[in-house]
């Protein structure tokens, strides 16, 4: 997983330079080796080729998150809709018909022979987007999948607290290999102003969340992008508040995780989904 840490000075945040790390379809999305092979039905040459645990996670249950779904260009994402993935805009190459990406669910171990594939038929990308913020898009599957959707946060009231995020990406910076179980972890909310310590006038408020220990260690990394960061409602229901989106590495100490900042777009999210 992506992760993010906040070095600190007392008990606050040190001021570090910022360093640009925008989200492309590489950042976060793309992690290969393992993860590659279960995506096209392939067993890995040996069991070591991928770290076991994420960067500070642990194994989720295999039916704890059923509303998670791998998508076959690296990307994480989450059921929206029976038939729509809510998604990074960073992982699609734009709006249209597109029938080259496949989704895998109902499973956290993406070897296994329960996995759901459906393929794509269109996808679109978050109106405006530029590589600065608006960072969703949405997929539209072949079929419904009879699973559990994740719904989404429409205002600010759960943006902040401690999150849950999960993914099958890697498990340490620049690994490469992604993982083919799906890992979890939490991290805390980190105030927009504390997060510009590092990140600058990079950071855009109000469509994006930071969150992270200041220690470190905890956080997504490449190949978990697109993914959701979710927490428990007032009716003690999932609710998902951001999107993985980009950061500096992973797990570095006084580094947070960006994540796109769900209520901000859930208006545009729920008009371009019923358009699909």
């Amino acid at each position: 997983m992506r992760a993010a840490q906040l070095a600190t000075k007392g008990s606050t945040l040190t001021s570090t330079p910022p360093r640009r790390t925008r989200p492309t379809l590489g950042r976060r999305a793309a992690a290969v080796g393992v993860v590659a092979l279960a995506a096209a039905g392939l067993q890995p040459v040996s069991a070591q080729a991928a770290p076991s645990p994420v960067v500070g996670g642990t194994p989720a249950g295999s039916s704890e998150f059923p509303f998670m779904v791998h998508l076959s260009m690296g990307c994480g994402g989450a059921l929206y809709k029976k038939d729509v993935v809510l998604t990074a805009a960073h992982c699609v190459s734009g709006s249209g018909s597109n029938t080259r990406i496949t989704a895998t669910a109902g499973v956290a171990d993406l070897t296994s022979a329960a996995a759901i594939k459906v393929k794509s038929t269109k996808a679109k990308q978050a109106p405006g987007y530029n590589g600065v913020g608006r960072d969703w898009a949405l997929i539209k599957l072949a079929r419904p999948i009879d699973l559990p959707t994740l719904k989404i946060a429409t205002n600010t009231q759960y943006d902040r607290g401690v999150f849950t995020i999960a993914g099958w990406g890697d498990t340490e910076e620049n690994a490469n290999t992604g993982s083919t179980k799906l890992l979890k972890a939490t991290v805390p909310y980190v105030p927009d102003t504390q997060c510009r310590w590092h990140y600058g006038d990079e950071l855009v408020p109000k469509q994006e969340l930071c969150a992270g220990y200041p220690q470190g260690g905890v956080d997504t990394c490449q190949g978990d992008s697109g993914g959701p960061m979710f927490r428990k409602d007032a009716a003690d229901k999932w609710v998902q508040v951001g999107i993985v989106s980009w950061g500096d590495g992973c797990a570095r100490p006084g580094v947070a995780g960006v994540y796109t900042q769900v209520s901000t777009f859930a208006a545009d999210i729920a008009k371009a989904a019923n358009a699909l």
